[in-house]
C-alpha cells in the first residue's frame, strides 16, 4: 500500500475564481419532486443520481429536489454541494441554520421525543442549544474512564456469539450482534453500568429492536425498502405520503425511556441544575443514545468490519502486529497506547471517510452567501437550503489520490495532513465540538470505539472473511471465517 501525494493534494491558495449561476432545474412544482424522489431511489439509484447531474451540469454545485417531496416536504428545492472545498460552508453555523433540519427538508413529529424538539434539532441560536450541548460535553468528559473498561466488557460476548453461530450455523450476522453490543455500552455507560439485561429491567433483549423500530419509523421517508418488500409505487404511497405514527413503538419506547429515567438519575440531576426540565433531559439522553450514539455505532461498525475485511490477510497481519505489539508495551489496553497505533488509527478514518455513517449534511443560508467550489464561485441566496452529501465530498478525487479505494494507511506519516478533510462528524476531523456548533459531540468517543473494536478483534483473531450488501442503513455483513491467534483452529464456511 502506498502513502496519497499529500503534498499534491492541498487546496490552492485563495485567488478570484469565476463566478458561475448555481446549475440545475428543479421543474415543475410538485412534479419537479416527484421526477428526482423516483430518480434518486428507483430509476438512478443515489450515488449515481448524484454524478448523473454533477456530468451533466460539470459542477460540483447545482440544484435539484430531494426526497421526500410532496406530501411531507412542500419545498424539496436544494442547492447541493458535493466537492470537498464548498462542503464546510455547513460547518460555518455564523451563516447556515440548523433548526429542524437533521433530516434534510422533513421533520419527524415530536411524538418520537416526548412531544420535545430535541437538541439535534435547535438551531445553535436559539439558548436551549448550548444548555444541552453542554451537558452532554460534561457528561462524556467526565465518563471518560469507562469507555474502555465498559466497551471491552460489552464487546466480548459478541466475540462469542460470533463463534458459537459460526460453529452452528457456518456464518454468522455481524450487525445483529454488533447492535446488541452497541445498544449494551450505550446504556451501561450512561446508566452507571447498569446490564440492560437484568430482571428488573429486561430489556437487553428488546433495546436494539426497540432502538431499530423507533429509528425506522422516523426515517421511513428518507429511505427504500427496495423491490423485493415492496413495490416502487406502493413504498412511494406507505412511506412518502404522510408519517408513520408513532404509536406503533410507543410501548417499545415507554420501556426504554422508563429505564433511562430510573438509571440515569446522575446526568438528569445534572440536567436540572442547568434549569432543564427533568422529562425533557431524559426525552434528549433516549435522543442521544438511541440516534445519535446506537444510530451511529449500527451502521460505522459493519462498515468498518466490511472494508477491513475485505482488504485482506495482508492487512490483518500488519494490524495484528501493531496491535499486539502495543498492547504488550503498554501492559494492557490503554488510552496511551491506542494513540500509539498509526495504522489502526488510519484504518477508521479510512471507513469514516469512504463510507461515512451520516451521508448527508443540511442547513439552511441565513444571509447571501458566496461559496467556493474547486473552479467557480457560487451566490447561495438567503433562505435556500444547503445540503451536502458527504460520500462525494469525502471522495473528491482532487483532495485524495485513488479517492474511490480503500487505502489503509492513507492517513498515516504526511498522509495525516489529509485528516481535516474527514467531515463525518458534521465538522473537520481536526475540530472539536462545542456548544456553539452542531459537531457530533461524542465525536471522539466513536473514533475511540472503532479502534477500540479493531483491537478487541486482532488480539482475538488473526485474520477473517466476510460477505457484505447494502441494506437500508448501511451495509449488512456477515462473517463467514474467524482464525483464532492462540492456535490453529477456524470457523469456515
Amino acid at each position: 500500500m502506498s502513502l496519497p501525494n499529500s503534498s499534491t493534494n492541498e487546496i490552492p491558495s485563495p485567488k478570484e475564481l469565476p463566478l458561475r449561476e448555481i446549475p440545475g432545474e428543479c421543474g415543475l412544482p410538485f412534479f419537479g419532486a416527484i421526477r428526482d424522489r423516483r430518480d434518486y431511489y428507483y430509476n438512478e439509484g443515489k450515488n449515481e443520481f448524484f454524478k448523473t447531474r454533477l456530468e451533466k451540469y460539470k459542477s460540483t454545485v447545482f440544484r435539484c429536489n430531494m426526497p421526500p417531496g410532496p406530501f411531507m416536504a412542500p419545498n424539496a428545492e436544494v442547492v447541493v454541494l458535493l466537492d470537498a472545498v464548498s462542503f464546510p460552508i455547513l460547518f460555518d453555523n455564523s451563516r447556515v441554520e440548523k433548526k429542524n433540519v437533521l433530516d434534510g427538508t422533513y421533520m419527524p413529529s415530536t411524538a418520537f421525543t416526548g412531544g420535545y424538539r430535541a437538541c439535534a434539532f435547535l438551531d445553535t441560536f436559539e439558548p436551549s442549544h448550548a444548555t444541552f450541548k453542554g451537558l452532554f460535553l460534561s457528561q462524556l468528559a467526565k465518563l471518560h474512564n469507562r469507555f474502555i473498561p465498559i466497551f471491552r466488557a460489552s464487546v466480548s460476548d459478541l466475540f462469542t456469539n460470533l463463534e458459537d453461530d459460526l460453529f452452528k450455523e457456518g456464518k454468522a450476522d455481524f450487525n445483529s450482534l454488533s447492535d446488541r453490543t452497541s445498544f449494551d455500552f450505550v446504556f451501561r455507560l450512561l446508566c452507571e453500568n447498569k446490564n440492560p439485561s437484568d430482571s428488573d429491567l429486561n430489556i437487553g433483549s428488546i433495546g436494539s429492536t426497540s432502538f431499530d423500530k423507533w429509528l425506522f419509523l422516523q426515517l421511513a421517508p428518507l429511505i427504500s425498502l427496495g423491490k423485493k418488500f415492496i413495490p416502487n409505487f406502493l413504498e412511494d404511497l406507505l412511506l412518502r405520503t404522510f408519517g408513520l405514527p408513532f404509536f406503533l413503538v410507543k410501548s417499545d419506547y415507554q420501556k426504554i425511556y422508563d429505564a433511562f429515567y430510573k438509571y440515569g438519575s446522575s446526568i438528569l440531576d445534572e440536567a436540572e441544575k442547568k434549569g432543564i426540565q427533568r422529562d425533557e433531559a431524559c426525552h434528549n439522553i433516549v435522543f442521544l443514545a438511541g440516534f445519535n450514539a446506537y444510530g451511529g455505532m449500527k451502521i460505522l461498525f459493519p462498515s468498518l468490519i466490511k472494508w477491513v475485511g475485505a482488504a485482506g490477510n495482508e492487512l490483518h497481519r500488519q494490524l495484528a502486529d501493531e496491535i499486539r505489539t502495543v498492547v504488550k508495551e503498554e501492559g494492557g489496553v490503554t488510552l496511551s497506547g491506542l494513540d500509539k497505533m498509526s495504522l489502526t488509527k488510519s484504518v477508521v478514518y479510512e471507513t469514516l471517510r469512504i463510507e461515512p455513517p451520516v451521508p448527508f449534511q443540511y442547513g439552511k443560508a441565513r444571509e447571501d452567501i458566496m461559496v467556493n467550489s474547486h473552479d467557480s464561485c457560487f451566490l447561495i441566496k438567503k433562505g435556500d437550503m444547503i445540503f451536502g452529501y458527504q460520500p462525494f465530498a469525502t471522495k473528491d478525487p482532487k483532495i485524495f489520490d485513488n479517492a474511490e479505494e480503500f487505502v489503509a494507511n492513507r492517513f498515516v506519516g504526511e498522509g495525516e495532513k489529509l485528516i481535516k478533510y474527514v467531515y463525518w462528524s458534521n465538522g473537520r476531523e481536526t475540530d472539536n465540538p462545542s456548544v456553539d456548533d452542531k459537531q457530533c459531540p461524542a465525536k471522539d468517543l466513536v473514533v475511540l470505539l472503532s479502534r477500540l473494536m479493531l483491537v478487541e478483534f486482532f488480539l482475538k483473531y488473526d485474520t477473517f472473511t466476510v460477505d457484505a450488501t447494502t441494506i437500508m442503513l448501511g451495509p449488512s455483513v456477515t462473517v463467514k471465517s474467524l482464525t483464532k491467534s492462540s492456535k490453529t483452529t477456524s470457523f469456515n464456511h
